[in-house]
């Protein structure tokens, strides 16, 4: 039996350092013929500094040090096993920059997906299965996505070279794309979608969630029916709507975007994992009202005049109107906002912007968001495959964060570019997540959900001090980063976490 606890005690992190472009040329073949890379595969006639940092991260793990240079090099045989099923998490959140900004400031560059691959497909010995799956939000549409990805390239490869089918998963039950008058998720807009082919399953944290501790329920979630948040949370149940091919997987390789994030700060591994969820609306978002009734959804003393006009019409709208779900409401809902939206939006465009940037919890003060954080996490490593929690951790992880170029300032949806060259990997997500948020120049002690997991008496995280977390760089201001004072490379945060995320000294655990 593989001994798990060993494997999530390995704090190891690796940060290579490469360029900040990306391969635009699928299916993204490195651009040099490496000892162990497939010849059948073919090679690339231009850069692909991605393929260098993924597999330059391997290496300064350490992974199956014995054989690097050699073709026999297989570094990640010492994670995946041949038959293993091995679930690919990336995050795929949108199909486009609604900004007009690089859309990979915000999701995973494909050209980093096909290095895990291949390392991975190596490590199989072409027995077993690789899915690449991920649950985008409502608006993204997914074959946008995969048209602007390429991501069919990479699998018509395997499955002309090898004769191995890549799964490619949306696991959402229905999207939504904002097109002309389409400005709202309404039933009738919704189109269904076939879901996980795997299934779902419930998973309940009951006192072992870091909700456990809340009374005030006037939670939102994903969606307009704040009932069937609500309801999941109630009664001692703090329950989650969890991928069947998520749970199902023997590994799971995390590769999400190096960004900030408006609701918890950054977006990495912990955050990312908001896409194993098929039920968007379990997962609560922030806690209605201002912070002096109990709420987190804006800012102290947020709510004046005007602002406080908008933000009231528009939850009783929602409320009344679309949470019901049905064509006639959502009718209602149009002939309502529509003089709202054609008049008086325009002539308060600074007020309603101020009130996209902060309203929903996107701020520092957000108290909900960070413990919907924290249960996933527990979720990830320790419910089995029918969703029931266990003691001891039912999978590994790894992961691998793509940060060619990483996403700053109004993130995690509308993030300005910031081409930092840097792959970043470990065996541990929260150690890797650490690792990360000081990387980006950010305290990770100003974090609640990291504090909650390092602390949690239910579920353990193998990181009895953070101290002991060991990066390791081909860059040697990366080295030992958690030791250094330096803020590296000083990401600009959210307009709601300005002055309370960035490191200020006093890294040392």
């Amino acid at each position: 039996m593989i001994d798990l606890d060993k494997y999530f005690s390995n704090l190891s992190v690796s940060i290579f350092r490469t360029g900040t472009e990306y391969s635009e040329k699928p299916p993204y073949n490195p651009s040099e013929r490496y000892p162990e890379y497939s010849g059948a595969l073919g090679v690339s006639d231009v850069p692909n500094p991605a393929y260098e940092g993924v597999r330059g991260a391997l290496r300064l793990l350490g992974l199956d040090r014995a054989n690097y240079g050699t073709e026999k090099w297989n570094p990640l045989s010492e994670v995946i096993k041949p038959g293993d099923k091995v679930v690919i998490k990336p995050n795929f959140v949108l199909s486009d920059h609604y900004k007009g900004g690089n859309l990979f400031s915000i999701i995973t560059h494909p050209s980093v997906i096909r290095a895990v691959i291949d390392y991975a497909y190596l490590a199989l010995g072409g027995k077993g299965a690789i899915v690449i799956a991920d649950t985008p939000q409502m608006d993204c549409d997914f074959g946008e996505l995969l048209q602007r990805s390429r991501l069919d390239s990479i699998a018509d490869l395997y499955r002309d070279k090898f004769g191995f089918e890549l799964g490619i998963r949306d696991l959402r039950n229905f999207w939504f794309k904002y097109k002309d008058e389409n400005y709202v998720a309404s039933q009738e807009n919704r189109k269904r979608l076939p879901g996980d082919p795997e299934g779902s399953a419930l998973v309940d944290l009951g006192d072992k969630s870091a909700f456990r501790s809340v009374s005030n329920t006037n939670f939102y979630g994903a969606d307009y029916n704040r009932d069937e948040t609500i309801a999941h949370h109630t009664g001692g149940r703090h329950e989650y709507m969890v991928s069947g091919t998520i749970l199902s997987a023997d590994v799971l390789i995390s590769i999400p975007k190096l960004k900030v994030h408006k609701k918890v700060g950054v977006t990495l591994n912990a955050k990312g994992l908001v896409g194993t969820i098929t039920n968007k609306n379990y997962l609560i978002h922030y806690t209605l009202g201002a912070p002096e009734k109990g709420g987190d959804q804006f800012p102290p003393a947020f709510l004046k005049g005007k602002t406080k006009i908008i933000v009231r019409t528009q939850r009783f709208l929602y409320d009344l109107l679309l949470a019901r779900q049905n064509k006639f409401a959502a009718k209602l809902f149009r002939l309502a906002y529509e003089p709202y939206r054609r008049l008086l939006k325009p002539i308060l465009k600074k007020t309603t912007e101020k009130i996209v940037t902060f309203d929903g919890g996107n701020w520092h003060g957000n108290d909900s968001a960070w413990r919907m954080v924290s249960d996933l996490m527990k979720v990830s490593v320790y419910a089995d495959k029918n969703g029931v929690l266990r003691d001891t951790p039912q999978r590994k992880v790894f992961s691998v964060i793509d940060g060619i170029i990483g996403g700053e300032g109004n993130g995690p949806l509308f993030p300005d570019e910031k081409r930092t060259g840097v792959i970043i990997s470990g065996f541990n997500h929260l150690a890797v997540d650490i690792a990360s948020i000081r990387l980006m120049g950010f305290d990770w002690k100003n974090l609640a959900w990291v504090m909650d997991l390092l602390r949690n008496n239910n579920f353990n995280f193998f990181i009895p001090n953070p101290s002991d977390i060991s990066t390791i760089s081909n860059d040697d201001t990366f080295n030992d980063i958690l030791s250094s004072e330096s803020t590296f490379l000083s990401f600009k945060p959210h307009p709601g976490w300005e002055g309370h995320i960035e490191y200020k000294g006093d890294s040392k655990a």
